[in-house]
C-alpha cells in the first residue's frame, strides 16, 4: 500500500493541511496578538473566551505556544522530517481537543478531533520506523548500555508510584517516608542494576 501512488499522495497531503493550519494559527501567537480581535476579559471565567485572554495576557507562555505550533506544523510541511513532526504534532494537538472538548467551542471539537484523527493515521503510516523508539531491540543486545536492563524501567515504575503519593501527603511523617522510600529505591536500584550489568558484560 505504501508503494501505490494515491496513498502516498493522500498522506503528503495530509501532512501540507494540518501543518498549514498550525503554521497559521501560530502566525499571530508568535507576533503577540490575541488569537480574535475581541478581548474575553469580561467573560465569565469558564468560557471559552476568558480561557484564550488568560493565555494571550501570559505573553512568554502564549508566544512559546505559537513556535511549538510553528516547528510541528514546518517538521510536517517539509516532507523530509515529517515523521519527526508528526511526534511532536501529537502532544499538541491532543492538548488543543482536550481543550475544545472542556470549553464550549460549538462545533470545533469536530475539527480539532479530525486533526487529532489525521496525526493518529500519519503516526501509523510511519510506524515501520517510529516503532524503534519503544522497541527494546532484541535482535540487537547490546550489554554495554545500561538502559537495556529491565531493572531501571521497574525502577521508573517504582519512582512513579512513590511520587503519585506525593498527593496524599498530610504531614511531616509523610513526606519522611517518601523521602525513604525514593532513597531505597534509588540506592538497592543503583546497586543491584550496577551488579547486572558487570555480569553481563563478563558472560
Amino acid at each position: 500500500m505504501k508503494n501505490k501512488l494515491l496513498p502516498q499522495l493522500f498522506i503528503i497531503y495530509t501532512r501540507y493541511l494540518i501543518g498549514f493550519a498550525f503554521v497559521f494559527a501560530s502566525v499571530k501567537k508568535i507576533q503577540g496578538r490575541r488569537f480574535t480581535s475581541v478581548s474575553g476579559e469580561e467573560n465569565p471565567i469558564n468560557t471559552s473566551w476568558h480561557f484564550f485572554e488568560t493565555l494571550y495576557q501570559s505573553g512568554l507562555y502564549w508566544k512559546f505556544i505559537g513556535v511549538g505550533q510553528l516547528i510541528a506544523g514546518l517538521l510536517l510541511m517539509t516532507q523530509r522530517y515529517s515523521k519527526l513532526g508528526a511526534v511532536v504534532f501529537f502532544p499538541v494537538i491532543a492538548n488543543v481537543f482536550v481543550i475544545t472538548v472542556s470549553y464550549d467551542f460549538n462545533g470545533t471539537p469536530i475539527i480539532t478531533g479530525l486533526m487529532l484523527l489525521a496525526n493518529i493515521m500519519l503516526l501509523v503510516w510511519d510506524w515501520d520506523t517510529l516503532k524503534v523508539l519503544v522497541d527494546k531491540e532484541p535482535n540487537f543486545p547490546d550489554v554495554n548500555r545500561l538502559e537495556s536492563d529491565t531493572i531501571w524501567t521497574l525502577m521508573g515504575f517504582a519512582f512513579l508510584l512513590i511520587m503519585m503519593c506525593v498527593g496524599f501527603i498530610k504531614n511531616g511523617r509523610d513526606l519522611l517516608l517518601l523521602l525513604i522510600g525514593i532513597l531505597s529505591v534509588s540506592i538497592g536500584g543503583l546497586i543491584l542494576g550496577i551488579k547486572r550489568h558487570k555480569k553481563r558484560a563478563i558472560q
